[in-house]
């Protein structure tokens, strides 16, 4: 059964942070709070964490995930990040929203989809912001829920629903609706998922 390790949700212990880490870099698939909902996530460059975080969610492969980055400057490394998506970024983030951008060539191939996209959140979360710090690359994530189903919104449910899970990082009850998905891989703003970020002044 995965560990419930319960954590200051605004000002994170540093030593539980570096016990979540510790598991991220032994492959461990964690379950930890953004600032829209709980997302299940591990290490964005083990291949075989990646598989692990597919089967416990029990995902299809095409299904896309999302990179969580601490900050802006974390991004382009990752996804092409052009002078106009830029000032996007740079007024929406950290926020509720998850970016669609082109990857670059540090993606691993498992995590791209057939565009070669990737989603960016960087979510307004101390201790979201706190783990991919520490880890020092992103965590690849999915929303905490079974395929089909509203996001669980109770640490102790997310435990329950998902036993092969290394660790919950419970900071109280979140969110359970996910964030707005935008596509600016085109050059284009397209909103592909209205969710917990406003879509007024994008469109």
């Amino acid at each position: 059964m995965a560990v419930l390790l319960t954590i200051n949700p605004e000002h994170p212990e540093p030593r539980k942070i570096k016990r979540v880490v510790e598991i991220l870099e032994k492959g461990g698939v964690i379950a930890y709070p953004t600032d829209t909902v709980y997302g299940l996530g591990c290490d964005l460059m083990n291949k075989q964490a990646i598989e692990s975080l597919y089967q416990i969610k029990g995902m299809q492969r095409d299904k896309n995930l999302a990179f969580i980055c601490p900050d802006l400057a974390d991004i382009a490394k990752y996804a092409i990040v052009e002078n106009a998506a830029y000032r996007v970024l740079r007024r929406f983030l950290p926020g509720p929203y998850c970016f669609v951008l082109q990857a670059t060539r540090d993606v691993p191939k498992m995590v791209q989809m057939n565009k070669k996209t990737v989603g960016i959140r960087v979510p307004a979360n101390p201790v979201a912001q706190a783990i991919v710090r520490e880890l020092g690359r992103p965590i690849i994530s999915t929303t905490a829920a079974p395929p089909g189903t509203d996001p669980l919104i109770d640490p102790w449910e997310i435990k329950e629903t998902f036993p092969a899970l290394e660790i919950v990082v419970d900071a109280g009850v979140c969110g359970n609706v996910p964030s707005t998905v935008v596509d600016l891989s085109s050059g284009e703003i397209v909103i592909v998922r209205e969710g917990a970020g406003p879509i007024d002044d994008l469109v």
